[in-house]
């Protein structure tokens, strides 16, 4: 409202023959990109006001958090990297942009698999904005009275245009879902042109970011709605290492390899590899230890590649076979032994067994 008002004196001053003065607000307004004021504004507000909510059940559609500066954490390859500080860096010139007649919607949608970082990019979006996050579930929008999906999708677009914020679609595919299938209902097609129409009406500089597992799904005039976009991929060998040296921290113990981790645990998402370190460093610290165990990260990193892989371990025999045939060169039967707290001699009769079976004495999902 400031710098609305502030052109308007410019152009006052202008007509009234004081040029120079008029001339000088304008270079001042155009030092001040509107992600800036934008950002200033959301910092002063303290309540959001009142969030759009379902009309049938009265919930709220949004969920809103304020990741702060920094304290978001981002690791992503370097190309995506690249990329995506391009569109952080047109929404914060974007006054600058305007004004050479080359700015873009301020739109960004991600693709990929599951844990590979979309929700995280979103937060530390937001975070080097200072803006508050409004994160949209497309899957609990939907309401059980399909006329409603509409109007509850109209007051969220209207409500992110009134608040400075990000706008974040996340489980985009909930919504976005290719027309043409046979067994949608029209209803449900409506719903994916109301989006579509919501989407054409937001304001080029209100910042909307989506994200989908499933980029097959979404309909294909979804695509041109947005400029940026960012295919997510599962983290290679130099990210998995990065990754590792991050989620474990000062809790890295220094006989640990983290290369030898990365690539054992190539084909996991980012998120699995947290979760592995999560759980090491809960152990390390109820057991007043001031490092993760070495074989302790091992094993739940082997466990957690089995289930990836799709093999269900229900006893700790299971697990030992398994571990034993993942990676032996590592999990000697003394290490096992160790790790489980039982006797070399169990762990040799486990692995006798696995090899009299034929198998590791586990199951297929």
């Amino acid at each position: 409202m400031a710098a609305n008002y502030a052109g308007l004196l410019a152009d006052k001053l202008e007509r009234d023959g004081s040029r120079r003065e008029a001339s000088a607000i304008r270079e001042r307004l155009a030092r001040v990109p509107a992600a800036l004021v934008s950002a200033q504004l959301g910092a002063h507000r303290s309540p959001l006001g009142n969030l759009p909510v379902d009309g049938d059940s009265r919930l709220s559609t949004v969920d809103v958090s304020h990741p702060v500066l920094g304290e978001v954490q981002l690791l992503l390859p370097s190309a995506l990297q690249a990329r995506l500080q391009d569109f952080l860096s047109s929404v914060q010139h974007r006054d600058k942009l305007l004004a050479a007649g080359v700015s873009q919607p301020n739109r960004l949608v991600m693709h990929g698999p599951p844990g590979t970082g979309k929700t995280q990019t979103a937060r530390w979006t937001a975070g080097q904005l200072q803006l508050p996050l409004l994160t949209v579930r497309c899957d609990t929008l939907i309401s059980s009275l399909l006329g409603q999906t509409s109007r509850n999708l109209r007051r969220v677009f209207d409500y992110a245009q009134e608040v400075p914020c990000v706008l974040f679609l996340d489980e985009f595919d909930a919504l976005a879902t290719a027309r043409g299938n046979e067994r949608d209902v029209g209803e449900l097609q409506r719903v994916v042109i109301a989006l579509l129409q919501n989407i054409d009406a937001l304001p080029d500089d209100t910042i909307l970011l989506a994200a989908t597992n499933h980029d097959q799904l979404l309909d294909y005039a979804i695509w041109r709605r947005f400029t940026y976009r960012l295919a997510m991929p599962l983290p290679d060998q130099d990210l998995r290492e990065q990754l590792w040296a991050q989620f474990l921290g000062a809790y890295t113990p220094s006989p640990l390899s983290l290369s030898e981790l990365a690539q054992r645990s190539e084909g996991l998402s980012g998120a699995a590899i947290e979760q592995v370190c999560l759980d090491a460093k809960r152990k390390a610290i109820l057991s007043a230890k001031p490092h993760v165990e070495e074989t302790e990260v091992f094993r739940r990193l082997g466990l957690t590649v089995a289930m990836n892989n799709g093999q269900r371990l229900h006893s700790v025999q299971s697990e030992i076979q398994w571990l034993r045939h993942w990676y032996p060169k590592y999990f000697s039967q003394r290490v096992l032994a160790a790790a489980y707290g039982v006797s070399q001699r169990q762990i040799r009769n486990a692995i006798e067994e696995e090899n009299d079976n034929g198998d590791r004495g586990d199951e297929s999902a």
